[in-house]
């Protein structure tokens, strides 16, 4: 088991250093990452996780705001 998680350190290693020598200098060059459909696939995919979290965020609201009404429901003394 050691072995086996070791070696996959060891090629994340690698796969990190191979990004560092290649990748980041072209960026830093100004050449484009992705092909022009890549790139659309990205904007893509920010927008849908940009509407998916607005989502969730009013949902969540939502339940927040009820859940703070039962808790104010259950705190109050009776007006009887």
């Amino acid at each position: 088991m050691l072995l086996l998680v070791l070696g996959m350190l060891v090629t994340f290693g690698l796969a990190v250093a191979v990004v560092g020598v290649v990748a980041v200098p072209a960026r830093r060059e100004g050449r484009d990452m992705l092909t022009p459909k890549g790139e659309e696939m990205v904007s893509m995919v920010r927008e849908k996780a940009g509407s998916a979290v607005e989502t969730a965020r009013e949902k969540t609201g939502e339940a927040l705001d009820a859940a703070r009404d039962k808790v104010a429901d259950v705190a109050r003394p009776n007006q009887d």
